[in-house]
């Protein structure tokens, strides 16, 4: 489903970059010596509204122990570049290119000595995104990212010697723990998905786990006639899947794998034929794992969130609940048929829980969320005013923000909560 301009922006796999050096105005010290290059990585973060690269390490341990007093924010400047990875149509436009210097908030040493950069980041702020937006596509892609570093000073080692650093080599992918936690795979039917395994105590738990199947909004999906399949931004976009993975979620769960497919489209495209498709990597994910099939929870938003009801019909008994954000069920754009008649919500038995927010102007809550929620037996809901999180309103579409973060509750139960108590019958 295409979402609105103002869509979310997100993602970065970020492309091989090398800047050269220049120090206008520093003078040479007598025991200047010039490190011949250094690689630095992005590290990002994926914010309710998107990821943004959030700092820089450079690879400078290995030039001797520096001393962090000489270090300032003007030690060196940052200049990012994000470009589509992909051709544009000459009418079409892509939001969230930018070409400009990224503000350095603090310079610090991690634990290995590495020098960090944080950059300055926010909700809503240009120049730090992964993704864009691609209008005429309704698709983020995965940015080409270049970051430039120009050092402006001398950099003090302990010995008192000085280093400048002659090359800085931007490495060829962003780090993001959150993101990297999640294995990429494709299915035999060649859907690709991204999974969460459970670590550390939970891992090691003798049991099996439940296993919570996120489905993407529109703007995730892959976008073929340009070849752009990239098993990426269903995780980048937003928290949804992440927030699943959080300890605070796997603590609830008692662990849980989740599983993110990505669609080679959109789900309301064809949601009949995804629909087995989505199936086969739920087999394929319980067979390789240890999975109790009585805690199968399917959540989505916006497309996701039509898809994760369409599933609630098409296989009645596989899931233990169902968590349906700002879906649609109706006409999609409006004068069609439903694209899940009332007949078919009417049957619905799976324990479904529906959110939404009353301000959303890309699916009208009233004719899609309330309208679901009248028609599925004993389902739930949460309707929201609007979509607020630390003082920054977002988009009224983007209600999942509130399930990513386990904000829904009804009589003091949290939306997780909730799920994780339900069983399949």
């Amino acid at each position: 489903m295409p979402t609105p301009i103002s869509r979310r922006t997100l993602l970065a796999a970020g492309t091989g970059a090398a800047a050269g050096l220049s120090l206008p105005g520093v003078a040479a010290h007598a025991d200047d010596q010039a490190a011949t290059g250094v690689r630095f990585t992005l590290n990002a973060q994926v914010l309710d509204g998107g990821e943004q690269v959030t700092s820089l390490t450079l690879d400078t341990a290995r030039l001797g122990p520096i001393d962090p007093a000489g270090l300032t924010t003007g030690t060196f400047t940052v200049h990012a570049k994000a470009t589509s990875p992909i051709p544009l149509a000459a009418d079409d436009v892509i939001f969230s290119e930018y070409d400009l210097d990224r503000t350095v908030t603090a310079v610090r040493l991690d634990h290995r000595g590495d020098i960090v950069l944080d950059l300055a980041h926010a909700e809503g702020r240009i120049g730090g995104s992964t993704l864009g937006y691609i209008a005429g596509r309704g698709r983020n892609v995965v940015l080409d990212l270049a970051y430039t570093l120009t050092q402006n000073a001398p950099i003090a080692l302990r010995n008192h010697r000085l280093i400048t650093i002659k090359d800085f080599v931007q490495g060829h992918r962003v780090s993001d723990p959150e993101v990297d936690a999640f294995s990429a795979h494709v299915s035999g039917s060649g859907m690709k998905y991204r999974l969460y395994s459970p670590t550390g105590s939970h891992s090691s738990r003798r049991g099996k786990r439940p296993l919570i199947v996120w489905l993407h909004g529109g703007g995730e999906g892959a976008s073929l006639p340009d070849n752009y399949y990239d098993n990426e931004t269903t995780l980048r976009a937003n928290r949804g899947a992440l927030g699943f993975a959080t300890p605070q979620a796997q603590r609830i769960f008692d662990g849980a794998y989740v599983v993110a497919p990505q669609s080679t489209s959109a789900w309301m495209q064809d949601g009949p034929r995804f629909a087995p498709l989505i199936h086969e990597i739920i087999g394929d994910v319980a067979s390789r794992n240890r999975i109790d099939r009585d805690r199968i929870y399917v959540v989505g938003c916006s497309n996701g969130g039509y898809m994760s009801m369409k599933m609630t019909t098409v296989y009645p008994t596989l899931f233990a609940a169902s968590v349906p954000i700002c879906g649609v069920v109706t006409s999609f754009p409006s004068g069609g048929a439903p694209l899940i008649p009332d007949s078919e919500l009417a049957k619905i038995g799976t324990p479904s829980w529906l959110v939404a927010s009353r301000d959303d102007t890309t699916v009208d809550p009233q004719a899609n969320t309330a309208h679901a929620h009248d028609l599925i037996p004993g389902s739930q809901m949460t309707l929201y005013d609007h979509v607020v999180r630390n003082g920054y309103q977002f988009a009224g579409h983007w209600s999942w923000i509130y399930v990513a973060r386990n904000d829904p509750s009804l009589n003091g139960t949290h939306i997780w909560q909730w799920m994780a108590a339900q069983r399949r019958h």
